[in-house]
């Protein structure tokens, strides 16, 4: 799986998103500060994600497995 990362020119540097994962987004000075931030922000986002779903199962029984995702 591949996710599209967006970076917009503004006056500052640039700003930078992923299409697929609303949250993800960031910016930078320079469009290499941007793409490192990003990845951070990726990261950040899917664990935040992820620590919620925990929180959201205690106690409840389910089924957790991997999903592979096609282009």
């Amino acid at each position: 799986m591949q996710l599209t990362a967006v970076y917009l020119k503004v006056p500052e540097g640039y700003v930078g998103f992923v299409e697929e994962l609303p949250g993800a987004n960031t910016q930078g000075e320079t469009l290499e500060e941007a793409r490192i931030n990003l990845q951070e922000a990726v990261q950040l986002v899917l664990e935040a994600n992820r620590l919620l779903v925990e929180e959201t199962l205690i106690g409840q029984e389910f089924i957790r497995e991997q999903m592979p995702i096609a282009a």
